[in-house]
C-alpha cells in the first residue's frame, strides 16, 4: 500500500518542478546588466508569493536579484542556509519548455514528442537503469528541462513547507534563490552578510548520496584578434584574416589532452565556448578549469604561449589575451572544517544512503560562497544529463533530497 505522505510529497515535487521549469529564466553571459536577464524576475516573483503562502518570514527580493527568506528555528543549533539558483543555462534553448511526466518508467527508450529522432535510453544514460518504476520528468525534445536548478528550488520549497507546517526540529534556516549562477555571477558580495548563517548547502547535484565539497578552480579568458581588413579583390600580401588566425589559435591548443570531450575525473581543460566576429576582428571566449591552482595557472600559460606564438607569426595583427579569475576549489576551505560535510553525511546515512563525495567537474554558488567565508557543500537533487534536450530527473530522487534537508535540520537541532 502506498504511503499517503510519500505520495503527497511526490505529487508536490512534480507540481513544483513542472511549474517552475515552464518559466523561462535563462541567464545571458553577454549581458552587461547587474541582473543579466529581466526574465529571471518572473521566477523570483513567483517564489516571493509561494514563500508567503507557506508562512516563511523575512521574505525579500534583494537589489542584486536574489530571493531571501527565513524559516524560524524550533531548537538551538547553527544557523543554516539552503540555496538553489533560479536561472537556466544559456548553453541550450530554454524558451518554451514543456515539461512532461513519464510515470512508472519501464526501462526502455524514451522518445520526445517535439523531436521524434531524439532518444534517451539506458545505453547513453546508465542512471536510468536504477530508475525503473520511478516517475521521470523530461522536456519535450527541443529545449532543456531546467532541473538545473529548478529541482533544487522545488526540493527546498517542499522541505520548507513541511517545516513551517510542523514542529519538526530545526535551527534557524535561511533560504536563498540566486540569479545568474550559470554564468558565474550568482554570489553577490553582499550575499554572505545577508544570509547570516554559520554554513550553507546548495542543492545543485545529481545522484542520491552525493555530498560534494570539491569543485574545479576556474578562470575565464577572452582573446581578441584584430586583423588587417581590405577588399578581397586587392588583398594579396595585405589582408590579415582574423578568422584564419582564430582557427590557428584553436589548433595551437592541446587537442588530445585538454579538451572537455577528452577529459574526465580530475583532469582539467581549456574550452573555447564562443567565437564571434569576422575577417577584421574576432573574439574568442574560453574557460580554463583545473582542480589545483598550479594546473590552472599552467593552462593560462599554455593559452598565453599560443597567443604569443600566433602574434610572432603574424606581427601585422594585434592579439590580446585577458584571463580573469572566476571561482576556486571550495575544498581549500572546507577541508579545514568538515562540519557541514559530516553533518550531511550523517543525515544521508540515516536515510540508508551511502554518502559519496566526488569532485564536481564544474562549480556552484557554493564555490564562491565558501571562498567568501560561508562554508557551502553541494547536495544532490537527482538531475541528470543537464544542459541539453535529454535532461531528466526522477521524482523519487527529489523526494530523497527533501528527506536529506529535513534530516540535516534535525541533526543540527540535536547538536
Amino acid at each position: 500500500m502506498a504511503d499517503p505522505e510519500r505520495t503527497a510529497l511526490h505529487a508536490e515535487l512534480e507540481s513544483r518542478l513542472t511549474r517552475y521549469a515552464a518559466i523561462d529564466s535563462q541567464s545571458d553571459a553577454d549581458s552587461a546588466s547587474a541582473l543579466s536577464t529581466g526574465i529571471q524576475l518572473d521566477m523570483a516573483r513567483l517564489l516571493l508569493d509561494e514563500l508567503a503562502e507557506i508562512g516563511a518570514e523575512d521574505i525579500r527580493l534583494t537589489d542584486y536579484g536574489a530571493v531571501l527568506a527565513t524559516v524560524p528555528g524550533t531548537a538551538p543549533g547553527p544557523a543554516i542556509g539552503f540555496l538553489a539558483h533560479m536561472d537556466t543555462t544559456p548553453q541550450f534553448n530554454a524558451t518554451g519548455v514543456k515539461p512532461r511526466v513519464i510515470r512508472g518508467y519501464d526501462g526502455g527508450e524514451i522518445r520526445f514528442p517535439d523531436a521524434p529522432g531524439l532518444v534517451l535510453s539506458p545505453k547513453d544514460s546508465p542512471a536510468l537503469t536504477a530508475r525503473i518504476g520511478h516517475d521521470l520528468i523530461t522536456a519535450s525534445g527541443t529545449t532543456l528541462l531546467g532541473a538545473d536548478d529548478k529541482a533544487g528550488i522545488a526540493v527546498i520549497m517542499a522541505a520548507a513547507r513541511r517545516l513551517l507546517a510542523s514542529d519538526l526540529p530545526r535551527p534557524r534556516l535561511r533560504l536563498a534563490f540566486t540569479p545568474d549562477e550559470e554564468i558565474g555571477r550568482g554570489v553577490d558580495p553582499r550575499l554572505p552578510a545577508d544570509l547570516g548563517v554559520d554554513f550553507a548547502y546548495t542543492f545543485d547535484g545529481a545522484n542520491p548520496g552525493e555530498i560534494e565539497y570539491e569543485s574545479f578552480s576556474a578562470d575565464g579568458a577572452v582573446v581578441r584578434i584584430e586583423g588587417v581588413s581590405i577588399h578581397p579583390g586587392t588583398a594579396k600580401g595585405k589582408m590579415v584574416n582574423a578568422i584564419t588566425l582564430a582557427a590557428k589559435l584553436i589548433a595551437l591548443l592541446p587537442q588530445a589532452t585538454m579538451q572537455p570531450e577528452v577529459t574526465e575525473g580530475r583532469e582539467g581543460f581549456i574550452h573555447a565556448t564562443d567565437m564571434t566576429g569576422g575577417s577584421a576582428t574576432m573574439e574568442i571566449r574560453l574557460i580554463l578549469r583545473d582542480f589545483e591552482l598550479e594546473g590552472l595557472a599552467r593552462k593560462g600559460e599554455i593559452l598565453r604561449a599560443a597567443c604569443a606564438a600566433l602574434q610572432a607569426g603574424e606581427p601585422r595583427a594585434r592579439i590580446d589575451c585577458r584571463i580573469t579569475p572566476q571561482y576556486r576549489n571550495m575544498r581549500y576551505w572546507l577541508e579545514k572544517d568538515m562540519t557541514p560535510v559530516e553533518l550531511a553525511r550523517e543525515a544521508a546515512r540515516d536515510l540508508g544512503l551511502s554518502p559519496v563525495s566526488v569532485p564536481i567537474r564544474g562549480g556552484t554558488d557554493g564555490s564562491r560562497l565558501t571562498e567568501m567565508g560561508v562554508p557551502c557543500p553541494n547536495l544532490f537533487t537527482g538531475m541528470q544529463d543537464i544542459h541539453g534536450p535529454r535532461e531528466w530527473i526522477s521524482v523519487q530522487d527529489m523526494g530523497l533530497a527533501v528527506d536529506l534537508m529535513l534530516g540535516i535540520c534535525a541533526r543540527a537541532a540535536r547538536g
